[in-house]
């Protein structure tokens, strides 16, 4: 009985590998990028499109979007900004008047009387106003503070030339300015998250989101989903990318298609927008339950390795948790079986972490020279402490706390679970009026990989209680600045 109640547990340990390894297996897959792309059907093709921008006082950053836009490399007249006016109590209308002055036929006010709805119903009132006339071929969907480099849009459109390419989506970058810890750690994150993850998932020909930030669409794909998006969740960007993929169309994602954007410079604001995005992502996960690991409903989508991908991100926490219990357990029904678990869970840790770490810097090196310190703190130092006794020798390694010290043994063998409360005290403390110095200090011990883990649980206890599903903007202040 003592044997499988050991066999269990040292089960459940490398449960806690399989986010690990579902993030190796997209690294791998980025390699291939180079040769399996649509680079090859792409060719200078120029539609008309039609910029929505839901806006709810944004009169700090929509002046500034504008004038971007309008310096992008594309033909003169080719292009036109729809503001979609969400009632904004700010100045947000006072700027329109004088950007669509200074922009004649180019830049327009859709101003909502009655918002508070929340952006998807935003960008439905714009769709429905670009859609009831012929001018638009496609329609590039993004947010009021997003800052596109010029030849971004040209990027992007290249890949509708092919008919079978429905929806294309950027590569959003953090551009704070001067920024801070918090969001160098977002800096680099995106680096993993959509430089490397959505390349990978080009190659595997199924794409899980398309950024918010900046995604055009054909308007035949935008016709094909009924000409509104889902309002019904808080993922309405994935739910648009799932169905575009079920209508049979292709959705991809160009890593040279640049767009600056402001992210979050608080645990607060940090984790108001995850949240956000976590229940969306399980909300998702309910709605196509009918999908997951069934290729005869597509056959990328539906495939093992897009599955797998999915659950390890939304799951992630779970499986944290059961590997620290699991962990637990051996410690206590086999105690010789805790030093092989420790060994085979931080061990796979500390050889994905290097390897994604250094691939990640060389995939943007521009980002690199500005993250490359939260790049390396990213598992916090508790994580890369514990890291290191699996390579030290016995007599001073993990080994030697597991057989000397029972509360450092129990410290060691369950911080992959306890790491995920640790973070959400961070947060709680930030939101208590801890100073900064001191929230970046534990954050830095504690980690921002830790920290998403949080947001994530928090997101399946709010689900799992049914919890309100207001969408809840994340507030932007003007910061973002493109690398030039």
């Amino acid at each position: 009985m003592i044997e499988a109640l050991a066999a269990l547990c040292l089960f459940l340990v490398f449960v806690g590998t399989i986010p690990t390894l579902g993030s190796l297996g997209q690294f791998l897959l980025v390699g291939w990028h180079g040769i399996r792309n649509h680079y090859a059907h792409c060719v200078d093709f120029t539609p008309r499109v039609a910029f929505i921008l839901p806006a709810w006082n944004e009169g700090a950053v929509i002046g500034t979007t504008i004038d971007e836009l309008m310096r992008l490399d594309y033909p003169a007249g080719a292009w036109r900004i729809y503001i979609v006016d969400d009632a904004s109590t700010d100045e947000t209308p006072a700027v329109m008047r004088e950007k669509m002055a200074q922009y004649p036929g180019s830049v327009f006010h859709l101003r909502r009387d009655a918002g508070g709805q929340g952006k998807s119903h935003t960008l439905n009132h714009g769709l429905a106003t670009v859609l009831a006339d012929d001018w638009a071929e496609a329609v590039m969907i993004m947010d009021a503070d997003v800052l596109f480099e010029p030849l971004t849009l040209r990027r992007m459109t290249r890949h509708l030339a092919d008919p079978a390419v429905g929806a294309v989506t950027a590569y959003v970058k953090e551009g704070s300015y001067p920024g801070n810890l918090i969001t160098r750690f977002i800096g680099f994150e995106y680096i993993t998250g959509q430089a490397a993850a959505r390349r990978a998932q080009n190659v595997l020909g199924a794409l899980a989101c398309m950024a918010g930030g900046a995604q055009i669409h054909t308007r035949t794909n935008i016709e094909a989903l009924g000409g509104k998006i889902d309002t019904q969740s808080l993922a309405e960007d994935t739910f648009t990318t799932f169905n575009t993929q079920l209508g049979g169309r292709q959705t991809l994602f160009d890593g040279n298609a640049v767009v600056w954007a402001e992210e979050p410079d608080s645990l607060g604001m940090f984790w108001k927008q995850r949240l956000r995005w976590a229940r969306g992502n399980l909300q998702i996960s309910r709605a196509f339950t009918d999908l997951w690991f069934r290729p005869s409903r597509h056959p990328k989508l539906g495939g093992f390795a897009f599955g797998l991908l999915w659950f390890s991100i939304v799951l992630m926490p779970l499986c944290l948790i059961l590997s620290a219990v699991g962990a637990i357990g051996l410690y206590f029904t086999h105690p010789q079986w805790a030093w092989l678990g420790f060994s085979g869970l931080w061990g796979v840790n500390l050889a994905v972490y290097l390897f994604m770490t250094l691939f990640a810097l060389a995939i943007d090196p521009q980002m690199a020279r500005r993250t490359w310190r939260e790049a390396f703190l990213f598992p916090g130092l508790i994580s890369l402490l514990i890291m290191s006794l699996f390579i030290l020798p016995p007599q001073t390694g993990a080994q030697h706390w597991l057989a000397a010290s029972p509360v450092a043994t129990l410290f060691i063998l369950s911080w992959v679970g306890l790491s995920i409360p640790a973070a959400w005290l961070v947060y709680r403390m930030e939101r208590l009026g801890a100073p900064n110095w001191l929230r970046d200090v534990l954050l830095v011990l504690v980690g921002y990989g830790p920290l998403m883990s949080a947001v994530s649980f928090a997101a399946i206890v709010a689900e799992w209680r049914h919890a309100d599903t207001r969408w809840d903007k994340t507030v932007k202040t003007g910061k973002a600045r493109m690398a030039r």
